[in-house]
């Protein structure tokens, strides 16, 4: 297995069969069939199902894909450092909503300037599922809520939030009526600590109201339809700040540390140049 038949094999998958692969790469379509099958035979294994429409990845193409991925863009990753050149490619990046809406444009916006070749794709997320992503190969690299102890990871801290429970402004207290806790789904750090924050007041919630988006919540705070945990950061740029009664939480329980995660031992050049902006 070497990496051109790895190249070969990843663009037969993006462009949807050996015909258009061949166009890509500017080869033969025997070339290109030839490569497949010496990779399989390599394997072992038929990365490919064929039928008179083309072709579509077997179990074990679905596999191998990933993989593939990685070891190219190390390969590209290790050429760009030996030759001393400008840092290209592709960085997959994720994180929980909050921090893109509130920390990442300013930073994104340098890392763009400096670094106009890297293409930068972000996705958002709770932590347990960005996490899982970039194990799997799906992210490059992640800004999840810390602490994040799994050996496979290397983290670094790049913010800190200070995390304020959002009430309608209204008055009223925890306690008084049926109250709902506006969420995200299970997963986000940030729920978990609202939970354990409303128990500790010996409230048990009326609902759990899950949605997808800080400004959506923050909206239904301010119409009064339950509580919700913000970073301090988001709320600063809320223009409905006057609609909410933000009420701290403890330092030991209220601030939590904003980590940049990656797989171990993998190259990360292009992960140390986003870090440069991060906590600049």
């Amino acid at each position: 297995m070497d990496l051109m038949d790895l190249n070969v094999f990843r663009n037969v998958v993006e462009a949807g069969g050996v015909t258009k692969a061949a166009a890509r790469l500017g080869r033969v379509q025997s070339n290109v069939t030839a490569r497949i099958r010496k990779l399989e035979e390599d394997l072992d294994v038929p990365l490919f199902e064929r039928d008179g429409r083309g072709v579509r990845l077997a179990p074990a193409g679905m596999v191998l894909l990933p993989y593939a991925e990685r070891l190219l863009e190390m390969a590209r990753e290790a050429r760009e450092a030996v030759r001393g050149g400008a840092l290209s490619g592709t960085l997959r990046l994720g994180a929980m909503e909050s921090t893109a809406a509130a920390r990442l444009p300013g930073p994104l916006a340098a890392f763009h300037r400096r670094h106009p070749d890297i293409t930068l794709e972000l996705r958002t997320g709770h932590t347990r599922l960005l996490v899982t992503q970039v194990l799997a190969g799906e992210l490059d690299a992640a800004l999840v809520a810390g602490p994040v102890q799994d050996p496979r990871l290397e983290a670094r801290p790049v913010f800190v939030e200070d995390l304020l429970v959002a009430m309608p402004a209204d008055g009223t207290e925890i306690g008084t009526r049926a109250l709902s806790l506006l969420v995200f789904q299970p997963g986000c750090s940030y729920r978990r600590v609202l939970e354990d924050w409303v128990a500790a007041h010996g409230v048990v919630p009326d609902r759990l109201v899950e949605m997808n988006s800080y400004h959506a919540i923050l909206g239904c705070v301010t119409a009064g339809m339950g509580i919700a945990l913000v970073p301090a950061s988001l709320v600063e740029s809320y223009p409905g700040r006057d609609g909410l009664r933000l009420v701290p939480l403890p330092a030991e329980t209220g601030r939590l540390q904003t980590v940049l995660v990656w797989r171990a031992g993998l190259p990360r050049a292009r992960i140390d140049a986003l870090a440069a902006v991060l906590v600049a």
